[in-house]
């Protein structure tokens, strides 16, 4: 069992619920920070490990529940020793039409809400010279139509863990951010597999279309497992070779 907590944002399913998985089969104790205050549904291979995920109810646009939960889980064994904001929406459509109010609720979740989180968990992982992966995108680099909105978020995502990685590494907090392309989840599986944008995807991608979110899962795993001091302020794009391909 590894000491201190890491605290997931968004981690009762999808990519977040893959990553608090693949962070408890590996020793650590996972604090799952949902608006509903549950933990991933377990198989039934998995469900031992039902003790290393903690569940919290925690709504991410809500400061004071944020500053709250991470005073909470300061307190808790070995302390909060990492941070994965990963909770975010997506809302699209055209943008000669896309309303203001969907836009800040894009920014909102997606951008603001990784700064306050960070903000709020800078005190307590300034103790345990801690790490925070902040979950990017590649369409942070892309121009994608009906996307103005998820594009922008992600791209501020970047900027800052950048700025962040530069002015926090003095308190020798790292800061990563991980950008995948098109991932598999049960949110997105049957418009991933099947029917044109399959078909593109498969042709698109490199390596022959979408991963599973175990990639994902893997990787932040290895990320947060590894003490690598070095590595700081980097966007990690993780989408198969996509966003590099011509």
């Amino acid at each position: 069992m590894k000491s201190g907590i890491v605290a997931i944002t968004g981690a009762g399913r999808g990519i977040g619920a893959d990553i608090a998985v693949e962070l408890a089969r590996r020793g650590f104790t996972v604090a799952c920070l949902t608006r509903k205050g549950n933990i991933p549904e377990l198989s039934a291979e998995d469900s031992g490990l039902a003790e290393r995920l903690l569940p919290y109810r925690c709504d991410v646009t809500d400061e004071t529940a944020l500053r709250d939960v991470f005073a909470t889980l300061a307190g808790i064994g070995g302390g909060l020793t990492a941070l994965v904001n990963n909770a975010g929406i997506h809302l699209d459509g055209r943008s000669d039409s896309f309303s203001t109010d969907d836009f800040n609720a894009v920014m909102t979740t997606n951008a603001t809400a990784v700064f306050v989180a960070a903000r709020e968990a800078y005190p307590h992982l300034a103790k345990t010279r801690g790490m925070i992966l902040n979950m990017g995108s590649f369409y942070d680099r892309m121009g994608v139509k009906r996307n103005l909105a998820y594009c922008a978020s992600k791209a501020a995502v970047g900027a800052i863990s950048r700025c962040l990685a530069v002015e926090w590494a003095p308190a020798g907090i790292r800061v990563v951010n991980l950008a995948p392309g098109y991932i598999l989840t049960d949110l997105n599986r049957e418009a991933l597999s099947e029917g044109p944008l399959s078909a593109f995807l498969q042709k698109r991608i490199p390596t022959g279309g979408p991963s599973g979110a175990d990639a994902v899962a893997k990787l932040s795993a290895m990320l947060l497992e590894e003490n690598i001091p070095f590595l700081t302020g980097e966007t990690i794009y993780l989408d198969g070779g996509q966003g590099i391909a011509h």
